[in-house]
């Protein structure tokens, strides 16, 4: 329906916008109802829901609109329950879900399997059905972090224990994990695959403290197979509940079961994170996912596309791809508003089409390469390619090699060890302490913002 797509564009906006946890708890359950030339009615689960989107998300919904063409329209939410399960939303970004007296348990909630205990609440969300590693897109960037969780998939627990991956914001971590807890399912009938993102640890944690279920919750995470943990970032400071995960881990560790684990960084660059929890991640495997490559996001669009039963042409993909480079998230938003726009105007989303959205953004340009960005480096600092790449130490010679590391992580977005590659480096921590010293002090050296600054306009040129 037309009025879906649209609203399908605003959500994928949205999500882009407000927290994880505020998406989650307010917009993931809602629809449209009706919608005619002047009107459109949202339906939601229930009176918190229309309460909240009514006095704190209405005007930015409106705007959305407009952006979609909806401009001269008037907006309604209205509770609809009968397609929305029973939640009650907070006033923070945890998401709760009030368990009727018998629920209906499947293999994807909570945990799966039999016989495990129980809490009397719960704000476990389950895995994602959608999140399979046949819709996961391979290339450069997260080709050994899908590899490893395809080995872990077929023998969990064996190898690869923890799995530690790390990257940015809307690369495909929480995809990646899930389908791991997806497989592992499908593989092995009863196994009981717990996925629970940091908050939902801590929130359940403090409050098994609080009602005395700390039994049940020891138990509902020590029994599991497979235990998956989404941005473990944010668990760093919580000294309690870190002590809690740290026996949680060493008690399935111990048994052979498996662990998996996301987080925005390494181990070692999350502040305040107990050493004694930062030696056991390093335990197994960490591996980086880095920003998808060109030919990545092209598949991503096409594969996108194709579920929506649309066909593009190659020269939008190809458009699409190097407007948005950094988040794939964004990639699929972008595609959402294209798809949109041209549903409501019945017109065919073709090269005119898409340069008109979006020709006003500005791109990388295709041919920029790590190798440019080094030589520009370079050039610009007035020393040779052999001596950036070289293992020299000269002060005049490191600054330089730091920055480039910086670029091609903030400019082409690859991986650490790639980064350490292109530079002639053998270890990767020192790409990651370069980027992470220019990042910093970026926020404070004047001269330094010129350097960088001068050397994009040359790239960019």
């Amino acid at each position: 329906m037309e009025e879906d797509a649209v609203w399908q564009s605003v959500l994928g906006e949205i999500e882009l916008t407000v927290s994880r946890g505020n998406f989650v708890t307010w917009f993931k359950n809602t629809q449209v109802l009706r919608r005619d030339n002047s009107s459109m009615i949202i339906g939601v689960p229930n009176i918190f829901y229309k309460q909240q989107l009514e006095s704190k998300f209405k005007p930015m919904i409106m705007e959305l609109l407009a952006k979609n063409g909806l401009g001269e329209i008037s907006l309604e939410f209205k509770t609809h329950t009968s397609t929305m399960p029973t939640k009650r939303p907070t006033n923070d970004d945890t998401e709760v879900v009030i368990l009727s007296e018998s629920p209906k348990k499947t293999n994807r909630e909570m945990f799966s399997g039999n016989g495990a205990p129980s809490l009397t609440h719960s704000y476990r969300q389950g895995l994602n059905d959608r999140y399979t590693f046949d819709s996961f897109i391979v290339g450069s960037g997260n080709e050994m972090a899908y590899a490893a969780c395809q080995a872990i998939a077929q023998n969990p627990g064996t190898k690869y224990n923890p799995l530690f991956i790390y990257g940015g914001v809307g690369l495909g971590k929480t995809h990646l994990i899930q389908a791991v807890g997806n497989a592992v399912l499908a593989n092995k009938k009863g196994s009981k695959v717990v996925y629970a993102t940091s908050e939902q640890f801590v929130q359940e944690f403090l409050d098994a403290i609080r009602y005395k279920k700390i039994t049940d919750f020891a138990g509902h995470y020590r029994n599991a197979d497979v235990l998956i943990v989404d941005d473990m970032q944010f668990i760093a400071g919580k000294e309690k509940t870190q002590e809690e995960f740290f026996h949680t881990f060493n008690a399935l560790h111990q048994a052979n079961k498996q662990i998996i684990i996301s987080s925005d960084k390494p181990p070692k660059s999350i502040p305040t994170l107990e050493e004694r929890l930062r030696s056991r991640f390093e335990w197994g495997m960490i591996v980086d996912i880095g920003a998808p490559d060109f030919e990545t996001r092209c598949a991503i669009l096409q594969n996108k596309a194709t579920q929506h039963n649309i066909v593009l042409d190659q020269p939008v993909v190809e458009f699409l791809a190097n407007q948005v480079q950094t988040n794939i998230r964004e990639l699929e938003g972008a595609l959402n508003q294209l798809l949109a726009f041209c549903e409501m105007r019945n017109l065919t989303p073709d090269l005119s089409v898409v340069t008109g959205l979006f020709g006003t953004h500005r791109s990388r340009p295709r041919h920029m390469n790590a190798k440019q960005v080094v030589e520009r480096t370079a050039k610009h600092f007035q020393i040779s390619i052999e001596e950036i790449l070289s293992p020299k130490r000269d002060k005049d010679i490191v600054f330089p090699r730091q920055i480039a590391m910086y670029l091609l992580r903030s400019e082409l977005h690859l991986s650490f060890p790639k980064i350490a590659q292109e530079l002639g480096r053998k270890d990767h921590t020192t790409a990651i302490h370069s980027v992470e010293k220019i990042e910093k002090e970026l926020h404070f050296d004047n001269i330094l913002k010129e350097h960088v600054k001068e050397i994009k306009e040359k790239l960019y040129a």
